[in-house]
């Protein structure tokens, strides 16, 4: 019997094409883009925002789009400030509010809504021309990624949907045009997301979107979220799976006071969870948001095998599809990823 070794694409140095070519296999590096991040509260205590801070930040004709996270319900801002910060290193000033809010039959609580995605661009539009601000200078209004933790996820996903559920939404509005892409975790949308069987609502979505979850999550269940991509009605988009991650494997702890604690205990290490998922979140931005083609391969291509914590599923655009050289890396990576799960699972 021959045992197949489990190898990482990255150690290899080139792939065998079935036109006898070959192409260099890819060096790309995911590690975070910055080194150093700041944040400041907004003068209103409301919101936390994170940006990269390197050296020469007021002299490198820094340009970086705006990544709005949108939080969980009752999931205070500060429990996302690992997450944030990590992001952020990906080259986003990431910006977290806090939204208070009316919700019935629950009350009065911490609640996302799609109202806030104009209202933050707007805000950081008069934070970048505020001489006084942090940020002045080196944010990119024009570009606007959402982010999303549970119920805020299904916020940023009915926006996308264009539909206006009333727990998400309490006028409608139509997506800016400067958002332009979406990553979400422990999230799906449905209109009967606690009765079975689950009526999906379809998304129509104009930019491109990933859905993250943890294998684990005892309060959306993985099958919503798979469900909810399933009714992403185009490509591109992904879904990626974080194995022994629960509904909390984005926050700073696990189960943090304020939301529901989710009862199924992660296999993970949170720090762990929380770079992955700030990985991942951030690759996926830089591939849609700045057409970063290293980020786009590591998402599509070659995260899936060099992570094994990730699984990912995913589709392309036909203008997006790789040239015969990212097919065959591409390939490889699958027949590789195969090999190794197979080893690891004893096979």
């Amino acid at each position: 019997m021959v045992k197949l070794q489990a190898l990482s694409l990255i150690a290899i140095s080139t792939i065998i094409l079935t036109t006898g070519k070959t192409a260099t296999a890819t060096t790309f590096n995911p590690s975070p883009l910055f080194t150093d991040v700041t944040s400041y509260t907004t003068t209103s205590g409301v919101t936390d925002i994170y940006f990269p801070n390197p050296s020469d930040l007021k002299t490198g004709n820094y340009s970086f789009p705006i990544a709005l996270l949108l939080q969980g319900a009752n999931v205070n801002k500060s429990n996302y400030s690992n997450y944030a910060s990590t992001v952020a290193r990906y080259g986003f000033v990431v910006v977290v509010p806090n939204n208070e809010r009316e919700l019935a039959p629950v009350g009065e609580g911490l609640f996302a809504e799609t109202s806030q995605i104009n209202a933050i661009l707007a805000q950081m539009r008069a934070e970048t021309s505020n001489p006084n601000s942090p940020v002045v200078g080196i944010v990119n209004t024009e570009k606007l990624g959402l982010l999303g933790h549970s119920f805020g996820g299904s916020v940023g996903l009915s926006a996308i949907a264009n539909v206006c559920l009333p727990r998400f939404c309490s006028t409608q509005a139509s997506l800016p045009i400067e958002v332009k892409a979406g990553a979400f975790y422990a999230t799906g949308l449905a209109r009967t997301p606690n009765v079975l069987p689950v009526e999906y609502i379809p998304i129509n979505n104009s930019i491109p979107v990933a859905l993250l979850r943890g294998t684990l999550d005892g309060i959306i269940p993985p099958f919503v979220t798979d469900g909810t991509y399933n009714n992403i009605q185009n490509p591109p988009k992904a879904l990626i799976s974080l194995t022994g991650a629960n509904h909390y494997g984005i926050t700073n702890t696990n189960n943090p006071s304020g939301p529901f604690p989710d009862r199924n205990t992660p296999t993970i290490p949170q720090d762990v969870a929380i770079e992955t998922l700030a990985r991942w979140s951030g690759l996926f931005l830089r591939a849609s948001i700045l057409n970063d083609k290293e980020a786009f391969k590591y998402v599509y291509f070659t995260g899936d095998v060099a992570d094994p914590n990730v699984t990912v599923i995913s589709e392309r655009v036909p203008e997006s599809a790789p040239t015969i050289g990212l097919f065959g890396i591409g390939f490889a990576g699958i027949i590789i990823n195969y090999a190794r799960k197979r080893v690891r699972n004893g096979r």
